[in-house]
């Protein structure tokens, strides 16, 4: 079993009884769901994060590239990331 630790978050009363919802249809407790769905955001966020780290780290430096160049390649690695994890999420 993975070491746990508690932690307190606000949400609004509307979200706490969306997620009171599901607890009761799928007989999961609500600390247990939003446990998954952190753990989940955070992957996909790291997956982002560490993909545009790679970017800037793999790009060379080359004097008299359009500035709209370097961003429109630095769209395209964002956009794969995001393609990519959202084929493995699917």
């Amino acid at each position: 079993m993975t070491a746990s630790s508690t932690m307190t978050i606000r949400v609004s009363t509307e979200l706490k009884d969306k997620l009171e919802r599901i607890a009761a249809h799928t007989r999961r407790s609500k600390s247990w769901l939003a446990g998954e769905a952190i753990e989940t955001y955070v992957a996909r966020e790291l997956q982002i994060v560490e993909g545009i780290e790679r970017a800037i780290d793999g790009m060379t430096l080359q004097p008299g590239v359009p500035h709209e160049d370097v961003m429109a390649e630095l769209r395209q690695i964002v956009a794969d990331a995001e393609a990519r994890k959202a084929t493995k999420t699917a």
